[in-house]
């Protein structure tokens, strides 16, 4: 079954990219792919979990207000 309702990622845009590792908890590993299922399902278009994580940073550092805000604070130098 399908839900008419959007994940707040959304479909994933084509970009340019440079391949990172690294490790994570097994349980944040199965909610990755959770999150891949459902956003097949909600898009219908199968991604892997592990594309879905750039995106997440992505938006999660968009609207981390804190570090915007000292992105634009000049840095005094020592």
């Amino acid at each position: 079954m399908t839900s008419t309702r959007k994940l707040r990622l959304g479909p994933l845009p084509k970009n340019e990219s440079v391949k990172l590792t690294f490790s994570c908890p097994v349980a944040l590993k199965n909610d990755l792919e959770r999150y891949a299922v459902l956003h097949a399902q909600t898009y219908g278009e199968t991604v892997d979990a592990v594309a879905l994580i750039p995106h997440m940073l992505k938006a999660f550092i968009r609207r981390d207000r804190t570090f915007h805000r000292m992105r634009t604070v000049p840095t005094v130098p020592s």
